[in-house]
């Protein structure tokens, strides 16, 4: 499914929020790519709402795909009765706004080894769209799946095989997923915050290797293609790379007296 226009995410998240705040009920997004997440930030930006003010149109909002730090996440709009720490321990006591599907082999020892594109595409099959599916959290023989409640009550009848595998699917408490993505903080100094610098950096590429990787299209900033390698990462943006991992810009924590820039970042591993 194509990722939804910045016009359209405005005038959604416009009326969802305005809803919550007259109305006083909890409206939500569907999942948000990373891409349409920039987008989000990028859109309140404009309208002057602060980074560190999560409140729009009057109704205080949460950004939310069942853990922290989850790629595919939704933009909550809460009611004037709800704060954002009340909100997320209901979702823990008892689940609304998404679920958690467990999967499971119904006979480990015959089991494949599946990976992420193999639940995805399983999903997909099953005529479900994107934006209806979270995170995919995969372990050894096992994954967690978050989606919007009615996809989550159409994953556990209908998902029965992945590839040569049958599974059986179990909803669960967001809470019971133990699964995380494995990631190191690393820091260092770097020549300044352009996006050539911070790759050559935590890959340890010279720039010129690093200004290939732009080159070729093989660098992604927020889910966007980098065409310039002298674009400067903000703080909390999601780099991936082609045939190298993906890591968080975490920004600055100084200078050196050569006026270098110690960063930092966390390198999913």
């Amino acid at each position: 499914m194509e990722e939804k226009s910045k016009d359209f995410l405005a005038g959604r998240l416009k009326d969802l929020a305005t809803k919550a705040y007259h109305n006083s009920f909890l409206t939500h997004t569907d999942f948000l790519s990373v891409s349409e997440l920039a987008s989000v930030y990028r859109i309140f930006a404009s309208e002057g709402v602060p980074a560190n003010v999560h409140e729009y149109c009057g109704s205080k909002y949460v950004v939310y795909g069942g853990f922290e730090d989850a790629e595919r996440a939704m933009v909550c709009f809460l009611p004037d009765y709800l704060d954002e720490e009340s909100f997320l321990a209901a979702e823990n006591a008892e689940p609304s706004v998404l679920k958690c599907i467990h999967i499971t082999p119904v006979n480990n020892r015959f089991s494949d080894d599946l990976t992420h594109r193999d639940y995805l595409g399983s999903l997909m099959n099953l005529g479900i769209e994107r934006d209806q599916i979270g995170d995919i959290l995969t372990g050894e023989k096992e994954a967690y799946v978050f989606s919007t409640p009615e996809i989550g009550e159409l994953i556990c009848k209908e998902l029965i095989r992945i590839r040569h595998t049958s599974v059986k699917c179990t909803m669960v408490n967001p809470s019971e997923c133990e699964i995380r993505p494995a990631f190191e903080e690393i820091s260092g100094s770097v020549a300044s915050e352009r996006t050539d610098a911070i790759v050559a950096f935590v890959y340890h590429l010279s720039r010129a290797e690093a200004q290939k990787l732009i080159e070729s299209e093989s660098v992604f900033i927020d889910g966007r293609t980098a065409y310039s390698g002298g674009y400067d990462l903000k703080a909390g943006s999601r780099v991936s790379v082609s045939g190298h991992g993906k890591f968080i810009y975490l920004g600055q924590s100084g200078t050196t007296r050569k006026g270098r820039c110690y960063v930092n970042v966390k390198l999913f591993v």
